[in-house]
């Protein structure tokens, strides 16, 4: 009994100041973990510029087609399922690479998944696009005739957008991202 006193300490106070003793300020280090989370150098790369585009321009591809009745024609059923699937698609990995998630998730081959994501999202878009396309005559002289086609060139737009995106994904799938001139340098 006489080495109860060494073995137990007594702490009075909150869990919280606690916290704020070892790490400061707990907002500050809430903060601190936060940016450490997000990588800024992917917002200012090529493809992140290239999702963000395909994510705004999709949104008004979509928005476009769901102002206008179109469900006259089956075509823009399959034009609304892609445009719809592949923007929130394109937003969570945009989020996710954003967020460094393939840095935690590394049996996941991040590279051939986004260039086969990028293939598969160019192939239906340019599907969605020749619907979209060849659906817009009928409505010639109709109210929504400007809708579908600006709908069109959206989609247009979007599927190369898609496509320079599977071009820059399969370049980083086979490793030719970097500076040749980097890479020879003799040791």
């Amino acid at each position: 009994m006489a080495d109860f006193p060494s073995k137990v300490t007594t702490e009075t106070g909150s869990p919280g100041t606690q916290t704020s003793q070892q790490g400061g300020n707990s907002l500050r280090g809430l903060a601190s973990n936060v940016t450490t989370m997000i990588d800024l150098s992917f917002v200012r790369s090529i493809p992140a510029i290239l999702m963000m585009s395909e994510i705004f321009l999709g949104l008004l591809h979509w928005a476009l087609i769901a102002s206008a009745p179109y469900t006259l024609r089956p075509a823009y059923g399959w034009v609304m399922f892609v445009a719809v699937t592949l923007w929130i698609l394109t937003t969570i990995l945009f989020f996710l690479i954003l967020c460094s998630v393939q840095q935690r998730l590394t049996f996941v081959p991040w590279p051939l998944t986004v260039m086969g994501y990028n293939g598969i999202a160019t192939v239906l878009y340019l599907t969605a696009f020749l619907a979209n396309a060849a659906s817009v005559h009928p409505f010639h002289n109709n109210y929504y005739h400007g809708h579908f086609a600006a709908a069109a060139f959206f989609s247009s737009v979007v599927t190369v957008a898609y496509g320079v995106s599977a071009y820059f994904s399969y370049l980083d799938w086979r490793g030719d991202g970097g500076n040749a001139a980097t890479s020879t340098v003799p040791t």
